[in-house]
């Protein structure tokens, strides 16, 4: 059984807890062991999820599968990208599962959610950022419809950044 809850600022460890490990198991090959410790302290601790929920565009959601907490999503209504001539569109800022729940089709339900969530606040479309290297998520992406809409250097730190695609899916 799978549940979708939304979270608040009191599940604000809880998520940091998770995004330490989903960012590690997905992306801890993607550069040295120090820069992504650092990147990981520095962008997924308590401190700085709590500040994203002074936010009101942004919206945390926990999935569960089993009553097993497997991972989590982050959106921003309302986030323009130079790449997309859209107007009122969504970025989907992070679906992660941890690696133990792949192949569970939770992160398809995820991104369902989402964009239902979005398309019922009147956006025009949804934009992610995905690493040109994570072929599964590219291609699961392009399945859900998405097109590469740009590219985009995500900096892991002062030395590195990974290259990412810019995909976008407008609603019809």
């Amino acid at each position: 059984m799978v549940g979708i809850i939304k979270a608040n600022v009191e599940h604000s460890e809880l998520i940091a807890e998770l995004a330490q490990q989903t960012f590690s198991e997905s992306h801890g090959h993607s550069a040295s062991k120090s820069d992504i410790n650092n990147f990981i302290l520095k962008t997924y601790n308590t401190e700085a999820i709590r500040k994203e929920f002074e936010n009101n565009q942004v919206a945390y959601h926990l999935i569960y599968h089993n009553e097993i907490l497997a991972g989590f999503s982050k959106i921003e209504l309302e986030c323009p990208n130079i790449n997309i001539g859209d107007k009122n569109i969504t970025k989907l800022d992070r679906i992660y599962l941890l690696k133990a729940f792949h192949g569970k089709q939770l992160g398809l339900k995820l991104l369902d959610f989402n964009i239902a969530l979005s398309q019922q606040h009147q956006q025009n479309g949804i934009w992610l950022v995905v690493w040109t290297e994570n072929n599964k998520a590219v291609d699961f992406y392009k399945r859900m419809g998405f097109k590469i809409a740009g590219a985009y250097d995500f900096q892991i730190s002062e030395t590195h950044s990974n290259p990412n695609h810019i995909m976008y899916l407008e609603y019809k």
